[in-house]
């Protein structure tokens, strides 16, 4: 099983959403942690991944050798996108 860190970015951006939100994406980042695969899409051109909540997406970088699921940031997918 895989576990989870959050950047900080990740986690300032996680505390600024609403309490329901957080705890979607909480316990969807907890449902992935046994297959994370089967649930991300990569993200082009980038070695990251990309997981939808809703109308949240959550970049990852997941870290086979150590079995870590690495939140990168997370944010509305109308701003997560822009770089």
């Amino acid at each position: 099983m895989y576990k989870v860190e959050f950047s900080q970015t990740a986690e300032k951006q996680l505390y600024k959403l609403e309490r329901k939100i957080q705890e979607r994406v909480i316990s969807v980042l907890e449902r992935i942690r046994i297959r994370p695969f089967h649930f991300v899409k990569r993200k082009q051109e980038t070695p990251y991944f990309i997981l939808r909540v809703g109308d949240y997406r959550v970049i990852l970088d997941i870290r086979q050798d150590k079995n870590t699921i690495f939140v990168v940031e997370l944010g509305h997918r109308k701003k997560i996108y822009e770089e």
